[in-house]
């Protein structure tokens, strides 16, 4: 789950985006402020609206806010002053972990493209990475299933070149970091960090 605020680009709504459905599946359904968003076939919920939000609280950003016990409060809070009962399921783990390259092993359909397999203290992840610098034995930046870069992507498990991936590898120009560097590349970290923890 991801909330976003940006009162200048569209107004004071609050948006929660649980999963992505293409537009013609869509359907809606409003009690008071709250739109819930959800699949035409399926019912799922994937998503909801708050309007007028500044009434229910005090959203500081512009953009994708930082998931918090207390924003998570705040959202059923508003929620429960407009009769709705619908509950948010919220997963605060980070989602930019540090990770350890244990292998890494070139991929069969693709010269540039090679497979890794990530240790990130929880998991080890396949994760194809286009970078020339990746190597085993490297700790890096691992962006997690359900984390949003600074450009605005969502990262999702996907297939390139007909290899699975979960997960992606980070430069410090895809972090948004000062002074990064603009040759290609991910940012590879020092011995002091620990495999399995939030990098920010």
């Amino acid at each position: 789950m991801n909330v976003f605020y940006n009162e200048k680009g569209i107004g004071d709504t609050i948006l929660i985006v649980i999963d992505e459905v293409e537009p013609a599946n869509r359907a809606y359904e409003r009690q008071g402020d709250v739109v819930r968003i959800y699949h035409l076939g399926t019912g799922k919920t994937t998503g909801y609206n708050l309007f007028h939000a500044s009434k229910y609280g005090e959203f500081n950003g512009q953009g994708l806010l930082e998931l918090t016990d207390s924003l998570v409060a705040t959202l059923e809070q508003a929620f429960q002053k407009n009769g709705v009962n619908w509950t948010l399921e919220v997963d605060l783990s980070p989602k930019f972990v540090v990770g350890f390259v244990q292998s890494k092993d070139k991929h069969p359909n693709a010269d540039k493209l090679s497979i890794c397999k990530v240790d990130v203290g929880s998991d080890t992840l396949q994760i194809v990475c286009g970078a020339p610098n990746v190597e085993a034995g490297q700790k890096v930046v691992v962006a997690l299933e359900g984390a949003v870069m600074p450009s605005g992507l969502v990262i999702k498990p996907t297939s390139l070149r007909g290899v699975s991936s979960t997960g992606m590898i980070c430069s410090a120009k895809e972090l948004a970091l000062p002074d990064a560097p603009e040759e290609k590349g991910i940012l590879v970290l020092d011995d002091s960090y620990e495999v399995g923890t939030s990098f920010f």
